[in-house]
This record gives C-alpha cells, sequence and structure tokens, in this order.
C-alpha cells in the first residue's frame, strides 16, 4: 500500500494535497481496499460550503456505504466528474485520477490535524489490533 509523502492524511481515511489557498481530496489506498470494488460516488457540488468532519459525501461498495468527510472547511471549487462515470477510478488510481473534491483552504489552521504519511501508516497498521 502507498502513502505518498507530499500529502496529508485524516483518521476518516481521506488524503489531502494542498495547493496554495485549495486543496485537492480523495479516498487513500487503505480505504479504496478495505471497501472494495467501489459501485458509486457522492460528492458535494461546486460553490458547496463544506464544514471540517461533517459529511460531504458518500462513497458506495459492493455491500457497504461509507460516508466522506470533509478533512477541513471550506468551499467545493471543483469535483472529478469522471468518478461519477467511472467510479472504479477510486479503486484504480486514488492519488490521481481517482481524486474526488478541490476544496478552497478557509484556515490552513485546520490542517495541523492532519497526519504525514509515516503517521498514517502507523494509524492504519494499529486499527487492525
Amino acid at each position: 500500500m502507498e502513502f505518498p509523502e507530499e500529502l496529508k492524511y485524516s483518521r476518516e481515511h481521506t488524503w489531502v494535497r494542498v495547493e496554495g489557498r485549495r486543496a485537492v481530496v480523495g479516498l487513500t489506498d487503505y480505504a479504496q481496499e478495505e471497501l472494495g470494488l467501489v459501485a458509486s460516488v457522492e460528492l458535494p457540488e461546486a460553490g458547496d460550503e463544506v464544514e471540517q468532519e461533517d459529511s460531504m459525501g458518500a462513497i458506495e461498495a459492493r455491500k457497504t456505504v461509507a460516508e466522506l468527510y470533509a478533512p477541513f472547511s471550506g468551499t467545493v471549487l471543483e469535483v472529478n466528474h469522471e468518478v461519477f462515470d467511472n467510479p472504479s477510478l477510486v479503486n484504480d488510481d486514488p492519488y490521481d485520477g481517482g481524486w474526488l473534491v478541490e476544496i478552497s483552504l478557509d484556515d490552513p489552521d485546520e490542517l495541523k490535524g492532519l497526519m504525514s504519511a509515516d503517521d498514517y501508516l502507523d494509524y492504519v497498521d494499529n486499527k487492525d489490533m
């Protein structure tokens, strides 16, 4: 399982790629593997406001639906519409083609609660105990 070093990770298994005052958010490789084949994706629309730790959508896999939680607060700037037509992108390419939303970064301090790749690896390794 890979966890790119340049990303930040949430306890709810999303990754964050910070790009100035905006950030791209997706589902981690660990999460997509745990869920299995993704069947559909529900995401907020561009212009929607999201609040840190609130639900902002859902990922439906074969036998389960997982809530998607906002890793920080902001306004949705862009949605990856390709995952609506091809949800398996979340499985096949979670860090590039399978990204989910781009959100304005209203308060950079909210990123302090996110984990580094090493910390996230420790988190998921200890989760199975």
